[in-house]
C-alpha cells in the first residue's frame, strides 16, 4: 500500500504537467457571473510562472503514456485493498458522514471532544474511497476524449466529449486540492506521522524511570 501511494505521486505529477501542455492549446474554461469573468483556467501570469511551453504534441505523448502506469498502480492498490481485507478499514460506514463532520469542527478547534478514531476517522474513511472513484472516473474520462470514436459508448456514458472534457478537467483539479488538503493534515500531525508514512513505523520516546519501572516488573536485572 505503501509502495503504490509514494508511486501515485511522481505519476500523478507527471499527468497533471503533460494535462496542461494539452489544455493550454485550447483553454476555454472560465468561472462567469454575470457575463463576467471571475476566474479563468489559467491566466497568462500562471503559464509564464511555471514555463509551460506551447507543446501539444509533447504533453499528448507523455500523458498518454504515463496514463497506463496510474491505470496499474490504481488496479494494483484498489486489488490489495480486496484481497488483504484492508477495504473494511477504508469504505465509509452508515455513521461516516456524521463523524466526519465531528472531525472538520475538531479540526477547526471548534469542538475540544475528539471524534471517534480507528485506524482512519470519518473524513479520512471518506476521502480515501472518494480519491479512488474520482481515479476511476479520470480514467473512464481521459479514455472517452482519448478515443470518442472507438470508445463511443464511453463518450456517451459521460455526456458527450465536451462533458467528458469537463469532468475531466474538474477531477484534476479535485486531485490538486486533495493533494494540498492532505499534506497540511500529515504536517498538523507531527513530525513522527511524517516518517511513518515513509518509514512504516513509528519512534516511541521512552523515559528511562519508565525502562526501569518495566525492568523490575518483568524480573529483568
Amino acid at each position: 500500500m505503501r509502495w503504490t501511494h509514494w508511486i501515485n505521486f511522481p505519476v500523478l505529477a507527471l499527468m497533471i504537467w503533460s494535462g496542461l501542455l494539452i489544455y493550454w492549446a485550447n483553454d476555454v474554461y472560465t468561472i462567469t457571473l454575470g457575463g463576467r469573468t471571475l476566474i479563468r483556467f489559467f491566466p497568462e501570469w500562471f503559464y509564464q510562472l511555471l514555463h509551460v511551453p506551447h507543446r501539444l504534441a509533447e504533453g499528448m505523448a507523455f500523458h498518454f503514456l504515463f496514463m497506463w502506469f496510474f491505470m496499474l498502480n490504481g488496479f494494483l492498490y484498489v486489488l490489495y485493498t480486496i484481497f488483504s481485507g484492508a477495504w473494511r478499514e477504508l469504505l465509509p460506514n452508515r455513521h461516516s458522514f456524521k463523524e466526519a463532520w465531528l472531525v472538520l469542527l475538531h479540526d477547526l478547534h471548534i469542538r475540544k471532544t475528539i471524534p471517534p478514531q480507528n485506524k482512519y476517522n470519518a473524513a479520512q474513511r471518506i476521502a480515501y474511497t472518494a480519491i479512488i472513484i474520482m481515479g476511476i472516473g479520470s480514467v473512464a474520462t481521459g479514455l472517452a476524449i482519448y478515443k470518442p470514436v472507438q470508445l463511443y459508448w464511453l463518450c456517451w456514458l459521460c455526456g458527450g466529449y465536451h462533458f467528458a472534457r469537463i469532468l475531466h478537467f474538474a477531477l484534476t483539479i479535485g486531485y490538486v486540492l486533495f493533494f494540498v488538503i492532505h499534506v497540511v493534515q500529515v504536517m498538523l500531525a507531527g513530525w513522527n506521522n511524517f516518517r511513518s508514512v515513509v518509514s512504516g513505523f513509528e519512534v516511541e520516546e521512552r523515559s528511562f524511570d519508565h525502562l526501569k519501572t518495566e525492568d523490575r516488573a518483568t524480573g529483568k536485572p
